[in-house]
């Protein structure tokens, strides 16, 4: 089959709205990329219902590898959207390009998990959770819709949440939430009266009610005036409580950006 671009605008910036797009930038002359090819072509023809392969002659089109900073070749770039997602440099082995794949290669339903993703950040837990038990119906091992899920069903159904995140292979973000979720489970699951004594424990344990009553808020106004009283109540709790807060809510959330500077001015007293 002939991956060779013909029109880079609509084989590559235009078809990548649809599905993603694969394009191996590479050159007669060039040894490694010789050596690249037939794996990316196989990978392609194997893979034609998730992305598309288009290869890309960088001594018939200089000037498309100049405009997207192509220096080295082989040069593989992943384009979603009109844009440049991931790519890599170098003849790598079948099973490496195949991993770089798997963790590069975006769900045919990511529009919808984008969606559900600020429909939680807004607070709109009900919609999110209708898009993403719909997604996960076509697609049941996304890992992102699973930690989702698991963010939603967290006040509902612990053990279910628990499941989800372990079965759950995750990028930063992912693991991020999943110790944010690990973290406030173990504080609303605490013995209350093994909280050591101090002038701060009735705030300490009023401020874990309110994260039992999703009142974010309110939990962490009341954490970081544990900080400035006691910062290492509970071995530091409150600091680790706040940060599991603003992991599980999102850097974007209201709530976050609201009390994130009190936390910072706490921290620093």
């Amino acid at each position: 089959m002939n991956y060779e671009v013909k029109d880079f605008q609509k084989e590559v910036i235009e078809k990548s709205y649809d599905k993603p797009v694969l394009v191996d930038f590479w050159a007669e002359w060039c040894a490694p990329c010789k050596m690249l090819g037939p794996v990316i072509e196989k990978l392609a023809e194997e893979n034609k219902n998730d992305w598309e392969l288009v290869k890309v002659d960088t001594e018939t089109n200089q000037e498309t590898a100049a405009n997207y900073g192509v220096r080295g070749i082989p040069n593989v770039k992943l384009f979603r959207n009109g844009e440049v997602i991931n790519e890599f440099t170098g003849a790598l082995p079948e099973p490496a390009i195949i991993e770089w794949l798997k963790k590069s290669i975006p769900s045919k339903f990511a529009d919808q998990i984008e969606h559900a993703t600020v429909l939680l950040e807004k607070g709109n837990t009900t919609d999110a959770k209708i898009i993403l038990e719909d997604v996960q119906k076509g697609d049941i091992n996304n890992n992102d819709v699973k930690i989702l899920l698991a963010k939603i069903l967290f006040f509902e159904d612990q053990k279910e949440a628990s499941r989800l995140i372990e079965n759950a292979d995750g990028n930063l973000d992912n693991i991020e939430l999943t110790q944010a979720m690990s973290t406030l489970a173990e504080l609303l699951n605490r013995d209350i009266s093994l909280f050591p004594e101090s002038d701060v424990k009735q705030e300490y344990r009023s401020a874990i009610e309110d994260i039992r009553s999703q009142n974010f808020d309110s939990a962490l106004q009341k954490f970081i005036n544990v900080i400035r009283k006691d910062r290492n109540y509970d071995d530091d709790g409150a600091r680790k409580a706040c940060i599991a807060i603003f992991k599980f809510l999102g850097e974007n959330n209201q709530i976050t950006l609201k009390n994130r500077r009190d936390f910072g001015s706490a921290l620093n007293v």
